[in-house]
């Protein structure tokens, strides 16, 4: 099931993606008289787990079949304002140097165990929004990311199980100002400015998506592949992050993990062939399975 948060009159509104257009959950609930057993919001249906996608299955089916009498509970997507697809994650963790040759074009050593950092609810963008390039930086970059969405409370869970405390998966952005990045040992300033984590623009549940490590991944930028690559090519696999992390810290449903990004990046082009995100510039993560999310830099205020 693809998942959706829209915003409406500057409330956001929980929607399910079909082959009828989105569905508007709100409003199919109370025209289906189902409201009570049917989840709102999306970490409603996180927290839910299987008993909610399949509650959002039995609205879409019914929603679906009486159409003609229901009234407007199917949107057109194109004319949606989306807000990011996990809308309070309590934490937003991510690994760095994940893919195997981007650890080479950035002249690092391949970790021996996964690199952690932060981002924080600051940084949290949606499908279609634009992103302001920070003054203090001239060297954002743009960075392709699988994201793995947790569904259960996970705590030193082994690597055959982690995959089953995934709610499931979204497109990601890792935006990172590297001469802020790169300005002491700790990556964090360069991370963590407004809106530099988009996600999008669905929230895909991980039935639906299968093996984590075999999803072929893109970035576009204006048009121009900048990224093209392969989970498969993550040197720490999505099962072993989780369990790696859950080792060291609680897992909460709703939380994000950021899986690294592959080759590809400006950081890793000879420096005099380095060009970073301009005002303008429109960036495509495009993921099988997941969706096309896409951001619009613009000049910060």
């Amino acid at each position: 099931m693809k998942l959706l948060t829209f915003t409406e009159q500057g409330a956001e509104r929980l929607g399910v993606k079909t082959e009828q257009g989105i569905l508007d959950v709100a409003a199919a609930s109370v025209a289906c008289k189902g409201s009570a057993s049917v989840p709102q919001n999306i970490h409603q249906v996180i927290e839910g787990g299987e008993e909610a996608v399949e509650a959002l299955h039995r609205l879409a089916d019914e929603a679906i079949s009486r159409a003609a009498e229901l009234g407007p509970v199917f949107l057109d997507e194109a004319e949606l304002t989306f807000a990011p697809c996990v809308t309070s994650p309590g934490k937003i963790l991510c690994i760095g140097l994940n893919y195997r040759k981007h650890a080479e074009e950035s002249n690092a050593a391949i970790p021996e165990v996964p690199i952690l950092f932060s981002k924080f609810s600051n940084t949290l963008a949606a499908h279609g929004e634009a992103v302001p390039l920070p003054i203090a930086s001239e060297k954002v970059d743009y960075e392709a990311e699988l994201a793995i969405v947790i569904g259960k409370e996970a705590k030193h869970v082994t690597e055959e199980e982690a995959l089953s405390y995934v709610f499931g998966y979204c497109a990601a952005n890792d935006l990172s100002a590297r001469d802020l990045q790169m300005r002491t040992g700790q990556w964090l300033l360069g991370k963590t400015c407004d809106k530099f984590a988009p996600l999008g623009p669905y929230l895909v549940t991980a039935d639906e998506v299968g093996n984590p490590n075999e999803l072929d991944m893109k970035c576009i930028v204006n048009g121009e592949v900048r990224q093209h690559s392969n989970t498969s090519d993550m040197i720490f696999s999505c099962k072993e992050i989780v369990s790696y992390v859950s080792h060291h810290m609680t897992l909460s449903p709703g939380d994000v993990i950021l899986t690294g990004t592959p080759e590809g990046v400006m950081l890793g082009y000879p420096v005099d062939k380095q060009s970073f995100l301009k005002a303008g510039d429109r960036v495509t993560i495009e993921i099988e399975k997941l969706g096309s999310l896409t951001s619009l830099m613009v000049r910060e205020q």
